[in-house]
This record gives C-alpha cells, structure tokens and sequence, in this order.
C-alpha cells in the first residue's frame, strides 16, 4: 500500500477532535451516493421509457411503409409486393388499407383508424393481431362472402340495400326473409353471424359500450353520389374481437377489419393504400426505405418508424440530458461537501503535516494524500449509489411498482432498464467531480510551511 493512501486512511477512520469534520465527510459520502443512485434510477426509467415506446411502436405499426405520392392508391399490388419482398434485408411484407371513420353503437360514437388486411400477411409484420384479449381474431382470416344480409349492407346510396345491387344475393335473402320472421331470434342471430366481422381496440370499445358478438355501425367520411346528393357510405360489422396492445392511441382510435371488406366500404376495388414491410435491421430502416422507394419506381415514397416518430425519440433524448444534468447537481454538492470536509480537515493536521514535512515527506507526497482521501469518499459513495441505484431499479422493473395513467402515458406502469453504460458514465462522473473538490485542499495543504507551522508549539 503505497504511503499516501495508508496516510488517507487513517484520517479518515481516525477519531478527530472537532466531530463536525467526521459529519461532514459522512454528508459527503451520502450526498454522493444519493447523487449517483438517483441519476441511475432516472437513466433507467428514461431508457425504459425509450424500449418501451420502441416496442410496442414497432410492434404495433411496420418498420417501413410504400404508398404512393399521390394518394391514388397502389394497384396491381401482388405482384409488386412479391418482387419487393426479394429486396435485401426484407424479412416480411403486408398490403394494408388505412382510412379514417366513424364507428358507432347506438348513440355513442367514436372516430377510428379502420385498417383492412389480410391476417395472414399481417401477423408477419406486426403484432398487433396477437393481443387479442377478448374474443379471437380468427373471423379476420376467413374469407368474405360477398353476399349480402338481410341487416348487413345497409342503404348506401339513399335507401337501397346492397344486397339490390349484388344481384343473385338478393334473391337468397329474400327468401330467407319470407320464411323466417325479422322478430325471430335464430333469424336475427343469423344475420349478425353473417356480418363482416371487425377487431376494436380495447378502450374505443369501452367508450362504445360493446362487447364480443356486438353490432356497430362503420361509416366512412367518402360518401357516395346518388340522385340525393352525396350520401356516405356505412356498413354494420360484429364485433369479433377486442385487442389491448398497452398502447393507449392503438387501444382507442385503432379497428381491423378484412382488406376485401375494407376495398367494399370505401369503393376501392382491388386497390391498397400501403404495402407495409418488416426488416432484419430496424436501425438501417432510413438505408433500406431509400432502397425500396428506387426499387419500387416513379410514383413511390417509402416511410420508415425513425421518420415516423422523429419528434418523440427526440423529445426522450432531450429529456435525458436535462434529466443528467439536473440530477447530477446532486453530485455536485455532494462535491461541495468534500472540499469543505478537505479544507477543515487541512486546517485541523496542520502541525501533523507540519511534522511530516519536516521528516522529509515531499510536498507532492501532501498533496496526494488529501487528494486519495477525497477519492475515497467519492469512490465509497459511488459504490453505495451503484448499488442502490441498481436494485431499485431491477426492483421496480420486476415488480412494477410505481404504476401510471395509460391515458396520459400511454402505458400502465413506469419501466425500468438499468444499462451498465449508464452506469460506467455516471461512476466517471461522479468520480471525476470528486477528483475535482481535492484539488484546491491537497495544493493548499502542499503549500504549508513548517517552521511557521510548529513555530508557537
């Protein structure tokens, strides 16, 4: 053990006539621990806010996404799709139809995101299908009968039935309606059974009122014209399932229904509106969006997750750094301390430094003993806080023991995710601000005089 560590030590653990020394070096150590526990707490939490978000956004909605410039949907979209799907780093690919609409139930009403896919395409790229909580998402991946009910298509344009403009169902359903009456309840049963089923999210169902096996009314903004004027188009659908992803703006805005049943409601065809497209590196997703939108041709843009949600990964770095910053003023008085610890603890050894000198210890010997004796504190209180700051945290991230307002946070609980980066850098810091607090005592102490030292002992 080198000679000036041996030296800090020992002022350190020695009993020392003015007790208020002894006070303050324990503040300090406190102080820094606090310091360094609470800045790897907030790290965690502001990292677990960053993965969860990351998650549940890109399990929720694709990496990249092709539509086209001018919003006039994609046609012939199987086949480019197939020759998309070849491109490097594409793992999976997914037509979709996005439209805004109005889902109703009685006399609530709530405004929606209604997706239309194709369930098998779709549980590749995203997961949204496998949080069905209630009920099950099955009803999505069996193929429409484009027949109409007697309850189903209603009256979109000005009163006649869908089923009139089918054709050949309407006989069907006509039929159905002379031998059973509307009041019957196996009639009215059947009719539900025949609607195109639809997915809501768990919170717009709660402000709908509807369960499993509910009827609500879609109707979309797109109207039709008629000899009437511009009649919207609407469509009743059952409930077949309710989803609840943890992601409050999925959970109230977002419903799934079949791409055919979709292209009917809106008039579309055989058109989409997104190719969506799941790859093997999400952070190369600016790189592999540029290269689909080329491969793609003229006409084409391709959207990436990073692009998409820009503004929140920025916000959540920002508040990283204010967050270091704020909290690390902790440190920073806890440093305040040590000097203050130092600069007593040099005034109460001037004769003991005053005695070493004169046996020929070397004033850069002085030196480094007050600076190893402020490392200490700041080392033992970096541990402390280590050690604190990482079981607090593995025990609110395994426990979840601080929980939120999924309204107002988007999730149920506060996350933690400790990073042993995080840490590294906040021992440095921590440790270099202490290093920092010796410098003015050890120099002062270095710069003490002997003789004049021990001239009235």
């Amino acid at each position: 053990m080198r000679f000036e560590l041996f030296i800090a030590r020992r002022y350190l653990r020695a009993k020392r006539r003015q007790a208020f020394i002894g006070i303050i070096t324990g503040i300090s150590i406190v102080g820094v621990a606090a310091g360094v526990a609470s800045l790897v707490v907030a790290l965690a939490i502001n990292n677990g806010f960053r993965q969860d978000l990351q998650q549940r956004l890109l399990g929720s909605t694709s990496h990249i996404s092709l539509l086209r410039v001018a919003d006039d949907g994609i046609k012939d979209w199987p086949a480019l799709m197939e020759r998309l799907s070849k491109q490097p780093h594409v793992v999976a690919a997914a037509p979709a139809i996005f439209e805004q609409v109005l889902i109703s139930r009685g006399p609530r009403a709530r405004g929606a995101v209604l997706k239309g896919m194709i369930p098998k395409y779709e549980r590749q790229v995203g997961d949204l299908l496998s949080s069905v909580k209630q009920g099950s998402a099955a009803a999505l991946d069996e193929s429409p009968a484009h027949q109409a009910d007697s309850s189903g298509m209603e009256n979109r344009a000005g009163g006649a039935p869908a089923a009139t403009r089918a054709g050949a169902p309407q006989a069907k359903s006509t039929t159905a309606a002379d031998d059973s009456s509307p009041d019957d309840l196996a009639g009215v049963q059947a009719r539900v059974a025949a609607m195109p089923p639809i997915v809501l999210g768990k919170d717009m169902a709660e402000g709908l009122g509807a369960t499993v096996g509910s009827v609500v009314l879609v109707t979309s903004p797109q109207g039709e014209l008629t000899p009437f004027g511009m009649v919207p188009k609407y469509n009743r659908f059952r409930v077949a399932g309710i989803f609840s992803s943890g992601f409050f703006d999925y959970d109230s805005s977002w419903a799934f229904v079949r791409l055919a049943d979709a292209q009917q409601l809106f008039g579309l065809g055989d058109l989409i509106s997104v190719i969506a497209f799941k790859v093997d590196d999400i952070y190369k997703a600016d790189k592999i969006s540029s290269d689909l939108e080329d491969a793609a041709g003229k006409g084409f843009m391709a959207t990436n997750w990073m692009e998409q949600n820009k503004a929140l990964f920025h916000a959540l770095r920002l508040e990283r750094l204010v967050t270091f910053i704020t909290i690390g003023l902790i440190v920073f008085v806890a440093a305040l301390n040590i000097l203050i610890s130092l600069i007593m603890m040099v005034m109460e050894k001037t004769k003991d430094i005053a005695v070493l000198m004169s046996m020929g210890t070397r004033q850069s010997q002085v030196r480094n003993v007050f600076i190893a004796q402020g490392m200490l504190i700041g080392v033992i209180g970096t541990a402390i806080g280590l050690a604190l700051g990482y079981a607090i945290s593995y025990a609110g991230g395994h426990y979840h023991v601080i929980s939120l307002s999924p309204e107002v946070y988007s999730i149920d609980y506060v996350p933690f995710a400790p990073r042993l980066v995080d840490g590294v850098i906040v021992a440095v810091v921590a440790v270099g601000i202490s290093f920092v607090a010796t410098l003015y005592p050890s120099w002062s102490a270095s710069r003490i005089l002997p003789a004049e030292a021990l001239r009235y002992e």
